[in-house]
Parts: structure tokens; C-alpha cells; sequence
């Protein structure tokens, strides 16, 4: 699932141009990321995200991780919402080229092994998109 939620917010960089998850929320079952848009993606856009959010599943991605100093790492990742007391030397989790973040969670080795992501739910409110998603074994 935390793989599942690095792609989305990728996705959600390149579709919309807006910024990682300003909330998240991550379950075994289901989860729900934030994002502040301009205007409500409508169905057909919903389904985009969707198959290109899939479509990176299934290409097999490496995911890998590496430590690195904090000044190294903001080089490369926002560090914007990393807590004040966090450690100097950060991990830094790659999926494949399409996605690199600090991280603490756990991860798959393979974007394969995800499962298939699905968007169950979605509503906007004052420029906040929420997403509600779970995945399904394959």
C-alpha cells in the first residue's frame, strides 16, 4: 500500500502539477491521500489516474532504498514535511526513475507486487481533492 501511495502522488505530480499529499492516511485496506487542486478531476480524469497509476504497477519497477546526509537528500527530495526532530541521515526510497521521496514505511522490491490499484471513492471540498483507494490481488 505504500508503494501504491508513492506512485499516486507521482502521478498526481505529473497530471496536475500540484504538490505531494498534504495528508495521507495508509491502511491494509484502504487508504486516502489529500491534494490541493484548481478544480475537481471529473470522471474520465479519475480513471486516468487510475490506469496511469496501474500502468506503472505493472511495469516492474525496482524499489529500492539508500541513507543519505539531510544535505545531500535536499538536493534531490522536498524535505518540507519531515518532522524537527528527525535523524540527520535520511532514507531515501526509489521507484524505479519515476519516483524518489524521504520515507520511513515499508515497501515491495518490485512494483509488480503490488496488486492492482483501484479509486473507491473521491470528493472535493474549498480546493482539496481527497482519494480514497484500496488494492486487489492480481
Amino acid at each position: 500500500m505504500h508503494t501504491a501511495e508513492h506512485i499516486l502522488n507521482q502521478t498526481m505530480i505529473r497530471m496536475f502539477g500540484c504538490a505531494r499529499s498534504k495528508n495521507t492516511h495508509i491502511e491494509r485496506k484502504k487508504s486516502k491521500c489529500d491534494y490541493f487542486l484548481s478544480r475537481q478531476p471529473d470522471n474520465e480524469t479519475v480513471q486516468a489516474i487510475e490506469e496511469a497509476v496501474n500502468a506503472v504497477i505493472m511495469s516492474d519497477l525496482a524499489v529500492t532504498e539508500e541513507f543519505m546526509p539531510m544535505d545531500e537528500a535536499a538536493q534531490i527530495v522536498d524535505l518540507s514535511k519531515l518532522p524537527d526532530d528527525v535523524s540527520e541521515t535520511l532514507r531515501i526510497v526509489r521507484i524505479g526513475d519515476y519516483d524518489v521521496c524521504a520515507c520511513i514505511g515499508e515497501h515491495v522490491k518490485h512494483t509488480s507486487e503490488i496488486g492492482r490499484f483501484e479509486i473507491i471513492s473521491h470528493d472535493y471540498e474549498n480546493g482539496r481533492w481527497r482519494v480514497r483507494f484500496k488494492l486487489k490481488e492480481r
